[in-house]
């Protein structure tokens, strides 16, 4: 390999769960039909009452490129090669929720223009609530990111295209390789895996070193050098800072044997510990990026309403880390805020003591940006 190519570095943008239905729904241009089947809240509007109660009023509608605010603007001053999201709800008009899940997410179709207003280039959809609106949802949400022109992975219309990743060329600089794969831990259904010509997600077996080689297996059919390959893995409970031992494991089996370079992880409500392995990334937990949880009261003390934009710059040559850098942010009104300054020492101190035991820390920049820094 060439000097030239030694030396290119490929920039990648990661978050945590994009919930943009219910209440998000409601307040965009084209709002789906408001009923929901939970078991305390009956109508989505309930949910834009909450957060107007406790931050102040959305001004309905709003524009597509609303609910993304200041991070549109962080776009445009860090211009990432490729930009990362999991999408978590369903895109349908579709009425046949799944019955006995409590929660169901959906999204008018009308409104995916939320999705790209920002330039989303991928959506992981290996999730819990994909297939809310069972699968004739989850066929409306496969077309309309085709018809957005967005690529989704971990999701398909039979195992062999939920399971194929998506691949994203970057002009002089190299491929990116998204796999999008989920685990039980994170509530989904057994059922919900796609199998033969089932439709359905791309649901782990288990996570033991098994499934990591058979990974590898599919890794090394696209993988060529100077490629990158990320693992999008939505896993584990809602609460909580501890970082399971086996997500640590299967964290590193796969960059030890299967040739990922990046473990894009998510499912908790709140931001957790990153570790650097190999120098490889690991995000065990990015928290929740975009949700109309405001106003619902209970587990205060993670700060569920704080996230990160992640922002990976790393060596094509050989999938290293060269440097993270974490923008504070904070959903207030249905739309990404950059965080106040005490929440982002907050978040500073809560990575620093969770991070400790992995080696990990961040250090505060200009701007509230904060710098991983690893041993």
């Amino acid at each position: 390999m060439n000097e030239s190519v030694d030396q290119r570095i490929l920039s990648i943008f990661m978050c945590g769960d994009v919930m943009t239905g219910r209440g998000i729904d409601q307040v965009l241009p084209h709002p789906g039909d408001p009923r929901i089947h939970e078991l305390f809240v009956t109508d989505a509007r309930r949910y834009v009452e909450l957060a107007e109660k406790a931050n102040g009023a959305v001004p309905k509608p709003v524009g597509f490129d609303y609910v993304w605010g200041d991070a549109l603007d962080v776009f445009d001053e860090f211009r990432p090669d490729v930009k990362l999201i999991n999408l978590e709800t369903s895109v349908t008009i579709c009425d046949d929720f799944w019955p006995g899940k409590g929660i169901n997410y959906r999204m008018h179709p009308a409104n995916f223009p939320a999705i790209t207003a920002a330039g989303i280039d991928v959506c992981a959809l290996a999730n819990n609530h994909v297939l809310d609106w069972g699968y004739p949802g989850l066929e409306e949400t496969l077309n309309a990111l085709e018809g957005g022109g967005v690529r989704g992975a971990g999701a398909g219309r039979d195992v062999f295209l939920a399971a194929m990743p998506v691949t994203v060329a970057v002009p002089d600089k190299g491929r990116v390789h998204v796999f999008s794969f989920c685990d039980e831990s994170s509530g989904v259904p057994e059922e919900w895996a796609a199998g033969g010509k089932r439709a359905g997600v791309n649901l782990l077996p288990d996570l033991t070193e098994r499934t990591a080689r058979q990974i590898g297996e599919q890794v090394r059919k696209v993988k060529e050098r100077g490629d990158l390959v990320v693992a999008s893995i939505h896993w584990g409970g809602n609460w909580g800072f501890e970082i399971p031992k086996e997500h640590t494991r299967f964290a590193h089996w796969l960059i030890d044997d299967s040739g990922v370079d990046i473990i894009h992880g998510h499912s908790s409500h709140h931001v957790k510990a990153a570790e650097v392995y190999q120098g490889k990334l690991i995000i065990y937990g990015c928290g929740d990026f975009l949700t109309d949880y405001e106003g619902i009261g209970g587990y205060e003390h993670y700060r569920g309403e704080l996230g990160f934009m992640y922002f990976a710059y790393v060596h094509a040559a050989d999938g290293c880390l060269k440097e993270l850098r974490l923008v504070p942010t904070r959903v207030r009104r249905f739309q990404v805020a950059r965080a106040f300054a005490g929440d982002a020492r907050w978040l500073r101190d809560t990575l620093n003591g969770e991070g400790r035991s992995l080696g990990t820390r961040v250090e505060e920049g200009e701007g509230q940006t904060l710098f991983l820094r690893w041993e």
